[in-house]
């Protein structure tokens, strides 16, 4: 792609993991509305679950996450006790006349490991005393391998835990101290081999690019080191440098940053990499072998989106816990409180901690679907998505429109109401997307960079 198509698309767009996108939540959804609609969920449909641990030991410079940083354990404790009154309240919302199962956990953060062992033991066992784990289920957590000891390792294994997603970002030491992330080759392939053999054998890692004094050299040197260690899936993430929302960021030398070249220039050399190693492209910005579950659902076009990312769930709803979590339910959207004290206090005084969220209509569904099929699988039939929310696609005549602009700089094709995009525009997909976005003229928040 000619550097002057990339900086033309380049530009600062949600990374579409709901629709709408979270800038658009309002106060109009609130604890007692988020509470009707968890009475209203149908208990013969497997639900979702996410945790939000947002404790980290020190913190990463690059972070983009809802995080809090201590040494100290008293405040973590405190916070355990206050999102398990969480689950209890919350899941006593659903139906009583029936026992609720579930197809997916997911414990992200922050880092999941700053939890002491027995937490998440207790944490678990609050979870399987209201709901079933079905058989097949994933059940997965974000690990920092710096945090993540032999003790907590063999309690994921007695919590039945199926998945582990191991944040590397970078082998490159110079590049390590320049985001306050050190951590060894040697540490990360020891916890690996630990997961393994508890047989916790799903493994995923994060890689990312378009960090300080990253070099497309040094970004190869740290895909060869890492397809050593056999990982089922990557995730490969552009850093999205945004110090007016994470004051943090302010630490890093923005002089190192590479600039819009350079970024397009690691993008591909970790693509290519990767195809060379084996690993099959997926959606935006994940990689798994051909074998993978996750691979396997995009190539029978069963891949899905939600706020973790790519995922093979395909549950309707998904409940989240702790301070920030969104929960996805059929009615819409509803956002926890950011702010850990006051989530805190919410749930401690028996109330219910959300902060905001969207009803989605109708109109927002059918473009939800549109959105996540170009997302996931970069192609989609908007008269097919049409007719099956009863409408004609004469709605969208104006988008495709839009879209069709876009087939002079090769990056997507349109042949009737149906979109494909090239190769080339798989890392320009979200705007493709952006055509199909009411909201995105209006909105209030900043975006990172569409690549």
């Amino acid at each position: 792609m000619q550097l002057a198509l990339y900086e033309k698309y380049d530009l600062r767009l949600p990374r579409y993991t709901s629709y709408p996108t979270a800038p658009h939540f309002s106060a109009s959804v609130n604890g007692r509305v988020f509470e009707s609609w968890l009475g209203d969920l149908d208990p013969a449909q497997p639900l979702s679950l996410y945790l939000h641990i947002p404790w980290c030991r020190e913190m990463c410079w690059f972070c983009g996450c809802n995080t809090k940083i201590t040494k100290q354990y008293d405040p973590v404790g405190n916070f355990v006790v206050a999102l398990r009154a969480e689950i209890a309240s919350l899941l006593s919302k659903l139906d009583p006349a029936h026992r609720f199962k579930v197809s997916h956990i997911h414990f992200g953060g922050g880092s999941p490991t700053a939890l002491k062992p027995e937490d998440l033991s207790a944490i678990m066992a609050d979870l399987t005393d209201r709901i079933d784990i079905l058989d097949d289920a994933e059940v997965a957590l974000e690990m920092d391998p710096r945090t993540a000891t032999p003790e907590f390792i063999d309690i994921m294994a007695e919590c039945g835990f199926t998945r582990a997603s191991i944040g590397i970002q970078d082998f490159n030491p110079f590049v390590q101290r320049a985001v306050n992330r050190v951590q060894s080759f040697e540490l990360v392939e020891d916890v690996i081999a630990r997961l393994r053999a508890h047989r916790i054998s799903g493994i995923n890692v994060d890689l990312m690019y378009g960090l300080p004094f990253q070099t497309v050299d040094s970004i190869i040197e740290t895909v060869d080191q890492t397809v050593t260690l056999n990982p089922d899936r990557l995730s490969v993430f552009g850093y999205a440098h945004v110090p007016w929302m994470k004051k943090h960021q302010n630490l890093i030398p923005t002089e190192a940053l590479p600039d819009t070249a350079a970024r397009w220039a690691q993008y591909e050399a970790i693509q290519t990499r990767l195809t060379s190693h084996g690993y099959s492209a997926i959606g935006l910005d994940h990689f798994a072998r051909d074998d993978d579950a996750m691979a396997i659902a995009q190539k029978s076009g069963l891949l899905h989106r939600n706020f973790q990312g790519y995922t093979t769930d395909r549950a309707e709803a998904l409940i989240g816990f702790g301070p920030s979590a969104i929960s996805s339910l059929p009615q819409g959207y509803a956002q926890n409180d950011p702010a850990l004290a006051r989530w805190q206090r919410a749930v401690e005084a028996g109330e219910c901690g959300i902060e905001k969220g969207i009803a989605v209509s109708n109109e927002d569904r059918i473009r939800r679907d549109i959105i996540n099929e170009l997302m996931c699988n970069l192609t989609v039939d908007v008269a097919a998505i049409c007719a099956d929310h009863g409408i004609s696609a004469d709605r969208f005549t104006w988008e495709i429109e839009r879209v069709r602009a876009m087939t002079q700089d090769g990056i997507v094709e349109v042949n009737g109401t149906h979109i494909h995009l090239t190769e080339s525009g798989r890392p320009l997909v979200r705007a493709v997307c952006a055509a199909f976005d009411t909201y995105l003229d209006h909105a209030h928040g900043r975006h990172s960079q569409a690549v």
